[in-house]
């Protein structure tokens, strides 16, 4: 991911959606059952670790995608 600084801003967009409301008031690590979840339905494992090569298909992918939709992904939605 350092030899490709376009992805840079996409990789804090894509970090920062995945940060929880007041996560000041907990930990900042995510909850290691949700991890292993996505981890599962990701790998097939939920001790698998995402290769770089994955984190960069995400930021693409998220990248095209916001483009399509107009929105970024993972943008909170308030309901009154």
């Amino acid at each position: 991911m350092a030899l490709r600084p376009v992805l840079w801003p996409e990789a804090v967009r894509v970090g920062r959606s995945h940060v929880p409301r007041r996560w000041w008031a907990r930990s900042p690590l995510p909850d290691p059952a949700w991890l292993g979840f996505r981890m599962e339905t990701a790998y097939g494992d939920p001790q698998a670790v995402p290769s770089g090569d994955d984190l960069l298909e995400l930021l693409r992918w998220s990248r095209r995608m916001r483009g399509v939709t107009g929105r970024k992904l993972g943008a909170r939605r308030y309901v009154r």
